[in-house]
C-alpha cells in the first residue's frame, strides 16, 4: 500500500491536525494517486466544485477511506460514530465496531444470505487482511466510484452511484480478463445511518469470466 505525501482532491479526513492522531491501518494515510486517476479517466460526470454532488461524492469517498484505512472507531469522522449504522440491501444496521469485526469494509459491503457452496466470494471467510488483498490483486488501478444523481439534499441524502475498474489481476483463482467490472446502486446517507441498495450477483458473476485455475474452480457452477 502506497503512502500519500500529500492531500487528497476528493477526500476529506486523510490529513491535517486532525488526523494527527489518527492510527491508520499501514502506518500512514493512504495515496489514492491511482485509483484517482482511474476515476478521472473514466467518470461520466465532472461535478463543479462546492456543489451538491460533488459534496455528497466527496463525503462518501471519505467514508469509504475510513472504513477501509483507519483502525479505530473514534477516528472516524464522516459520521457520528457512536450511533452510526452500516445497512447493505435492508440488512440489519451494524455498528462501527461489528463492521471491523466483520473483517471490514469489503466484507460488510458483500454480506449475503446464500448458502456457502454458491458464493463466488464468501465474507464469512475472509478477514480484512484477505479481502483487501483479493480485490486489490483483481484490482491494482483502485475501485473507483462516482456520484450520478442526488435524489435528497442534507440532513438525509439519497443518492445514485457507480463503482468500477477493470479486472487485471486474479481473483482467488479465475484469471485476468482485463475488462471493465462496474455496478450501479443507490445509497442514502445520514449521519447516523448509511444504506446501499445494489445486485451483488451481477458484480461478483463479473469475476469468474476468466479461466479457473488449474487446481479447479470456487465456483460450484464451474465444478458441473
Amino acid at each position: 500500500m502506497a503512502i500519500s505525501a500529500g492531500g487528497d482532491k476528493y477526500r476529506s479526513f486523510i490529513h491535517g491536525a486532525g488526523e494527527r492522531n489518527t492510527q491508520w491501518r499501514f502506518g500512514a494515510p493512504p495515496d489514492y494517486d491511482l485509483v484517482n486517476k482511474l476515476f478521472e479517466e473514466g467518470r461520466t460526470q465532472e461535478w463543479p466544485v462546492g456543489s451538491l454532488e460533488e459534496k455528497v461524492q466527496r463525503i462518501v469517498k471519505s467514508l469509504e477511506m475510513e472504513l477501509q484505512h483507519k483502525i479505530r472507531p473514534e477516528d472516524c469522522k464522516s459520521v457520528n460514530r457512536e450511533k452510526f449504522r452500516f445497512s447493505v440491501n435492508g440488512r440489519r444496521g451494524i455498528s462501527l465496531q461489528e463492521l471491523r469485526e466483520m473483517g471490514g469494509g469489503y466484507n460488510a459491503f458483500l454480506q449475503t444470505n446464500l448458502p456457502k457452496e454458491l458464493r463466488i466470494y464468501d465474507p464469512e471467510a475472509e478477514t480484512m487482511d484477505s479481502s483487501h488483498e483479493a480485490f486489490t490483486t483483481t484490482f491494482p488501478r483502485g475501485f473507483a466510484l462516482e456520484i450520478l444523481q442526488v435524489y435528497s439534499g442534507p440532513p438525509t441524502i439519497a443518492f445514485k452511484f457507480r463503482h468500477w475498474s477493470y479486472m487485471d489481476g486474479p481473483f482467488q483463482g479465475y484469471s485476468p480478463t482485463g475488462e471493465l467490472v462496474e455496478f450501479f446502486g443507490i445509497g442514502i446517507y445520514h449521519v447516523e445511518k448509511v444504506e446501499f441498495f445494489y445486485e451483488r450477483g451481477d458484480f461478483l458473476a463479473s469475476f469468474v469470466k476468466g479461466a479457473p485455475a488449474a487446481s479447479g474452480s470456487r465456483c460450484p457452477v464451474m465444478k458441473i
